[in-house]
């Protein structure tokens, strides 16, 4: 069971959740950057910053709509940053809205934090334990058990203030009910639902952010609503916990005087900082409040991003410590025991490379030394070697180095501008050139350098490039002369969108016209020939037939007289 889901359709390899996740628990592979589930702490950043939302809290918001659907007793255990997260006037109308929507009972999960002030309080008194880290944000919990285990004696074996309420209600209204945690932290989820040593106390969890979506779908107004009391107790202080130095408040109210010093850190790298400095042995005899989300839970990742600043915040729920919104009732006798937990070493052991592993997988990508080295972070990781490490382990691909992927570009882009045997040139909206290859340069007798300099019309005629450059639509396979280069083209032009330029390509063309040419002139001569050849042989025909005519004319009086003659002689005998 996962906590946060991941389309890879809408990934779109920017790589920005890899920079803003400090513990790189992030794999990327064929260009996608996927959560490594074992190794996430759940913070809720990558969720934060992905620019397309290709990871997305599963939500539990359908379950619990079935829970209501189906009648069941379902208890809203109502997160504390409540009260700067959604949109009321007084707390009360948040009761009277969730109770709308089917809730039959609305508590405040800082009635159960009373109990873990308590147990805080007890240890704090105690003073066996040689720095205290609280227990009640998961994800320090995770940072923790993952990547300091060695500090894990630290964790205060307590269970959150969520957990706790779960166990308070099933503990005070029996089996036969749903509890329901809303709030403003994705590591709840886990919390709940999947970690073995917790789950089984809360039934399901929904943010903040869906249950404004949810009120919307609804049609209420929490504006609009009455206000109604809280169905809890009064956990009066405890209310605190949401913001950085609450808890550290709590305890010192139900403590009294203690000798540890105390520490508030909030922000995941301020965590990690602290750690560190713990690991070091540099810290002793500390109580360590521990936040990863930077200003506390009032800044949680499922908390809808409104006007209001951190500090703005921290100064509201102040403001609203004193509310009376709950029925006056007494807190039940409960040994601390009932929420003690306990943690563990979960830590991930990656593979680590050789040096020489290191350095041919930087070599892969151009990076023969250390000058090569930019550790620009564009890829997501401190440093160059950082990123070959990933390589390594499998969390990352070579690929993902933007300067050599760049300079492969460029590379492969200049040798297309240099070997084509087709002129390339290119010009942006005022129809300068910007780009001009070899083969331009070979056919319009300009060097790069000196076409950069002048504008289209300058070279040849720009009155296709603007018609395309207006219209958008595409010129293929049209032939030119341009007279002045004594030079036939079969021309293409084509806008570039992304760059809001266009693009030609000159196919030379004018060997295969002039040979057309010579072939059409030959032919020419051939058919003139050819004519001339049917010329004569018809005037010797016409000279051979005058000739004919007059030889027959002189042969035919010969014979007429012959005829004649001899007709005239037989006629004579015939006298006689």
């Amino acid at each position: 069971m996962k906590a946060i889901q991941f389309d890879e359709n809408q990934c779109k390899s920017c790589y920005k959740c890899v920079r803003g996740c400090a513990i790189k628990a992030i794999e990327v592979r064929n260009g996608k950057a996927q959560i490594l589930d074992d190794q996430c702490i759940l913070c809720g950043r990558c969720l934060d910053i992905c620019p397309q939302s290709a990871k997305k809290f599963l939500s539990d918001l359908d379950k619990v709509k079935d829970f209501i659907q189906n009648k069941e007793h379902v208890v809203a255990s109502l997160a504390p940053s409540y009260m700067v997260a959604l949109n009321h006037s007084h707390p009360g109308q948040v009761v009277t809205a969730l109770k709308k929507l089917g809730f039959t009972q609305v508590r405040e999960t800082t009635e159960a934090a009373t109990y873990v002030t308590d147990a805080y309080a007890r240890m704090v008194q105690e003073g066996s334990m040689k720095n205290i880290i609280t227990s009640c944000c998961p994800s320090a919990n995770e940072l923790v058990e993952l990547y300091h285990p060695e500090l894990v004696p630290y964790l205060a074996p307590v269970v959150s203030p969520m957990i706790a309420h779960g166990k308070l209600l099933h503990e005070e209204l029996g089996e036969n009910m749903r509890v329901v945690f809303i709030g403003p932290c994705i590591a709840k989820k886990k919390e709940a639902e999947i970690d073995e040593r917790t789950r089984g106390y809360v039934d399901a969890v929904i943010d903040f952010v869906e249950l404004e979506s949810w009120l919307e779908e609804a049609g209420i107004d929490m504006q609009s609503c009455e206000p109604s009391r809280m169905d809890n107790r009064n956990p009066k202080i405890n209310r605190l916990y949401p913001i950085t130095g609450g808890v550290l408040d709590a305890v010192k109210a139900a403590s009294g005087k203690h000798d540890y010093k105390t520490i508030s850190v909030h922000g995941l790298e301020e965590c990690i900082a602290l750690l560190e400095t713990m690991e070091r042995g540099e810290l002793n005899h500390c109580l360590v409040e521990m936040n990863v989300c930077r200003g506390g839970c009032i800044e949680g990742p499922a908390i809808a991003h409104r006007k209001y600043s951190r500090f703005l915040k921290k100064q509201m729920v102040t403001e609203m410590l004193a509310e009376e919104t709950e029925q006056p009732k007494d807190f039940p006798d409960i040994d601390t025991e009932f929420f003690t937990r306990s943690f563990c070493d979960r830590s991930i052991i990656n593979p680590m490379p050789t040096e020489e592993q290191i350095h041919e997988i930087l070599r892969k990508i151009g990076k023969s030394g250390p000058e090569d080295e930019l550790n620009c972070m564009a890829c997501g990781y401190p440093s160059c070697r950082d990123k070959a490490i990933a390589v390594y382990q499998g969390k990352a691909e070579l690929n993902m180095c933007m300067p050599f992927m760049q300079e492969q570009a460029r590379s492969m882009a200049q040798t297309i501008m240099d070997k084509s045997p087709d002129a390339i040139l290119a010009v942006n909206s005022d129809m300068q050139i910007v780009e001009f290859s070899k083969a331009a340069e070979s056919c319009f007798g300009k060097t790069r350098h000196e076409a950069q300099q002048l504008v289209l019309s300058d070279i040849i005629d720009d009155s296709d490039f603007r018609s395309v450059y207006q219209s958008h639509v595409n010129i293929y396979g049209k032939k030119v002369y341009y007279p002045q280069y004594e030079l036939y083209f079969m021309q293409d032009i084509i806008y570039m969108e992304e760059q809001n330029s266009v693009m030609g390509l000159f196919q030379n063309i004018t060997a295969s016209e002039v040979r057309k040419k010579q072939q059409y002139t030959l032919r020419l001569e051939t058919v003139e020939m050819a004519q001339n050849v049917i010329d004569k042989q018809m005037m010797v025909a016409q000279q051979i037939a005058s000739l004919l005519g007059e030889t027959t004319a002189e042969t035919k009086v010969s014979l007429s007289k012959l005829r004649n003659m001899i007709l005239s002689d037989q006629d004579e005998l015939e006298r006689k």
